[in-house]
């Protein structure tokens, strides 16, 4: 029976057994998913957020029938994902790592008709439903073009279920598509369909996400709303510093200064963007540029901080 919620989880758990060693080799237990409660409304725009291996493609992989769960349940629009997954499958749309999800030889209006019959979609359903998505993300007239010429923002626009899974569908697509792309899931999310996102872009994040859940080490660490995350870093200042070549021992000095709350590396290519959270009330600058002394500096900035610092400071605390 269909449900009010768009997703429910509880409990759900994912463990890998891994082989280790040559010489001598032995099995580990890797616990990826450790314990997920989760409910997503009907219409939702819900964003999963984490760094790398936290277990946000383990979660979506189980919520869409890919993965059996070791432990817990899932349920989308009231079916099970393991009891039920036809009735799953019919509801659901997958999106994972870009355009990996189209077969490039194959027109749009063939693509959509393979992906119409392997999530069940009725065969009377199947030309108006098609139809409409083409109209929907503007691909109507070029249906019968082979994907593969299509560019990357065009093929990332070819799913609209009821249920839809993006996992990092930003990835590679140049600013211009990514403004289309962000522009078409939130036409989905005001038409009716359930998106569930995950990215590494927090602007994205926070413009489109009704609610956001931040998940690392398998767990649930945050849940609400973009404003509501965004508080978990009231109370903070943030200095950003641009720089060139900067030390290992700088950047725990940096760590260690009296009112510094959380430190964080990001290398683009020969710069580094330091970003340095500090309490409020506490002036942290001219300690940062007088341990940056000697190292070549680019801007140099105090702002409010935003949801990726909020982001970092919740990663940081798990």
């Amino acid at each position: 029976m269909e449900s009010d919620y768009a997703i429910e989880a509880e409990g759900l758990r994912r463990t890998y057994r891994t082989r280790t060693g040559w010489l001598r080799p032995r099995r580990e237990t890797v616990e990826a998913v450790r314990g997920i409660d989760l409910t997503v409304r009907r219409g939702e725009l819900f964003g999963l957020l984490g760094p790398n291996g936290a277990g946000k493609t383990t979660t979506i992989k189980m919520l869409n029938t890919l993965l059996i769960p070791t432990a817990g349940t899932a349920r989308i629009r009231g079916f099970d994902v393991v009891e039920q997954t036809r009735e799953v499958r019919r509801r659901i749309g997958y999106v994972f790592g870009g355009d990996r999800g189209l077969y490039d030889r194959l027109s749009a209006l063939d693509n959509l008709r393979y992906f119409a019959e392997l999530y069940g979609v009725p065969p009377r359903d199947q030309r108006r439903r098609i139809a409409e998505l083409l109209e929907l993300v503007g691909l109507t007239g070029r249906e019968q073009e082979r994907v593969e010429g299509y560019s990357r923002g065009m093929r990332q626009r070819l799913h609209a279920p009821e249920v839809l899974f993006l996992d990092e569908p930003s990835i590679g697509v140049d600013p211009v598509a990514a403004r289309e792309l962000r522009r078409t899931v939130a036409g989905l999310a005001a038409g009716g369909t359930t998106v569930v996102l995950t990215t590494h872009y927090m602007a994205e994040a926070d413009e489109l996400c009704d609610r956001i859940a931040v998940i690392s080490g398998g767990e649930i660490q945050a849940l609400g709303t973009p404003a509501e995350l965004r508080s978990r870093a009231d109370g903070r200042r943030v200095v950003e510093v641009e720089a060139y070549g900067v030390p290992d021992t700088a950047i725990s000095a940096l760590r260690g200064l009296p009112g510094v709350r959380e430190t964080s590396v990001e290398d683009r290519g020969a710069l580094q963007l330091l970003t340095v959270q500090s309490d409020a009330h506490v002036d942290v600058q001219g300690d940062v540029l007088r341990e940056l002394a000697g190292i070549r500096l680019g801007r140099v900035d105090s702002r409010e901080p935003t949801l990726e610092d909020a982001y970092v400071a919740i990663v940081g605390a798990a």
